[in-house]
């Protein structure tokens, strides 16, 4: 089984994309699919948009990224553990493209991404910066990482102690297990 864990905080506005996202990139496979939503105490209408969604709704009151991704994975049944964050979209291809690098024995990896909606232009720069760094480096970017619980479990999962940037540790550590993969297809962010 494959778990898709989105760590949600007040994310009603984005949330029904994503999960239309992750229905339609997992339309057709042969593994069954669950998806998680990380309820992180939002005030807004985010569990109720994904109960309806179909999603299973796990709640924390942390509101620290880490900890719901870490709760998400506890929750979940599957093998294959892919988080999303709740403004990511993901496609078919970065889900077989996963699949496939993680049937052949890679510890885990993630994806490029790519920014929606306008941005200003010296935002765009600096993401561009940032993006081409993280893809030089083999490290995974938050958006969409994935891994099989065996490894999330090796490295212990998320550092909880980072409010953020506890992607680059747990990019890190599943690089220490093995090989570690930047998928080229970008998600949209």
């Amino acid at each position: 089984m494959i778990s898709f864990i989105v760590p949600a905080y007040n994310e009603e506005t984005e949330l029904p994309s994503t999960l239309g996202a992750i229905r339609a990139a997992t339309s057709g496979l042969s593994q069954p699919v669950e998806i998680i939503v990380v309820d992180d105490a939002s005030t807004d209408a985010t569990p109720e948009i994904a109960e309806q969604a179909g999603a299973r709704v796990v709640s924390i009151h942390r509101r620290q990224i880490g900890a719901a991704r870490n709760a998400g994975a506890r929750a979940a049944q599957g093998e294959y553990l892919f988080f999303v964050d709740a403004d990511t979209r993901i496609n078919k291809t970065h889900v077989t493209e996963a699949m496939a690098l993680l049937e052949v024995g890679y510890t885990g990896g993630s994806a490029r991404g790519v920014m929606d909606g306008f941005i200003p232009l010296w935002s765009r720069i600096l993401l561009h910066a940032f993006c081409t760094l993280y893809f030089g480096l083999n490290l995974g970017a938050g958006a969409f990482l994935f891994t099989t619980r065996s490894n999330f479990e090796a490295t212990g999962g998320f550092d909880e102690q980072y409010f953020a940037g506890e992607e680059v540790y747990f990019s890190l550590a599943l690089r220490k297990l093995g090989r570690f993969k930047v998928l080229r297809e970008p998600v949209l962010t």
